[in-house]
């Protein structure tokens, strides 16, 4: 192939074509646990999350709900994957093979968030979210007292969530969509040094914790039992007022190793002793291989 700047361009257009059509295809799933925002900042504060309000009946003048003076801060990073295309390869019209990555890329660019997500998920029961207290943890305060959303133990952790509001149990926060950037000119610096075209993907962004009333990890065997007690644990959820935040939960998450487990307690008709499965499809299953 002879270089010249129309074979480049054309060559960067495919490049970016394989790219775009893979990101488009890719079916990441952390938009089922965490709410995406749109940051317009280098960071975004969330204090507001610390307000427990709720419509009244209108008597006499309005009554102000304040937000509490918490801070809870997401700060944004950068984000990059970069790979290099010798000039040998293109000269030599031997390019096919780099489509796949191209594609790959794209692939992969649609899902780090997925990674930011559950890894966050993940480490909830050592990381602190807007009350100061760990996402997940034996002693939050409400009213004067503790309540927990974790039970510990010695099993492999599942996560019970509610994932019906508009704030979910967790955040993306989307500073910069990821974008196919490139050093593709024959002069580039690159290229004369090296002889390669930089091809690459830039974004920021980052995960943070939302409600974690929205939430319950429990790392007891996963059984009926102790499914309907992470279950009734978060439908007793009380705000600061003592009035119910009515938290239903939507959605069982597993690492693959507990997806036997999931489906016998929640895709079983019949319980063990061919019974009625009162958790029968009450909530749905994701299985995320972040977790594993």
């Amino acid at each position: 192939m002879i270089l010249n700047r129309d074979t480049l361009h054309s060559l960067t257009t495919g490049f970016k074509a394989h790219f775009q059509n893979a990101f488009a295809g890719s079916k990441p799933n952390y938009t089922k646990i965490a709410t995406v925002v749109n940051s317009t900042n280098s960071k975004e504060d969330y204090g507001w999350l610390s307000a427990d309000v709720k419509m009244r009946e209108w008597l006499g003048e309005r009554v102000v709900q304040n937000i509490k003076n918490k801070k809870y801060t997401i700060e944004n990073k950068d984000f990059e994957m970069t790979v290099g295309v010798e000039r040998n390869a293109i000269e030599d019209d031997n390019i096919g093979q780099y489509a796949p990555l191209m594609a790959n890329m794209g692939d992969a660019a649609a899902m780090y968030p997925d990674e930011l997500v559950f890894d966050l998920l993940k480490a909830g029961t050592t990381t602190e979210c807007y009350d100061g207290q760990y996402f997940f943890d034996t002693d939050h305060p409400v009213n004067g007292r503790s309540v927990s959303n974790y039970t510990s133990g010695a099993n492999a952790a599942w996560y019970l969530l509610d994932c019906s509001r508009p704030i979910k149990p967790l955040i993306f926060q989307n500073r910069k969509n990821p974008t196919f950037v490139f050093k593709d000119k024959d002069d580039d610096d690159n290229v004369f040094m090296n002889k390669t075209f930089i091809y690459g993907v830039d974004a920021r962004g980052a995960a943070g914790y939302g409600l974690w009333q929205m939430a319950y990890c429990s790392k007891a065997d996963l059984t009926t039992d102790n499914f309907d007690a992470a279950y009734a644990a978060m439908r007793n959820f009380k705000g600061e007022h003592g009035r119910s935040l009515g938290v239903r939960p939507t959605l069982l998450v597993v690492p693959p190793s507990l997806r036997g487990k999931a489906a016998k307690v929640i895709k079983s008709e019949k319980l063990s002793d061919n019974t009625d499965n009162h958790n029968y499809n009450i909530v749905e299953i994701l299985e995320a291989s972040e977790l594993g």
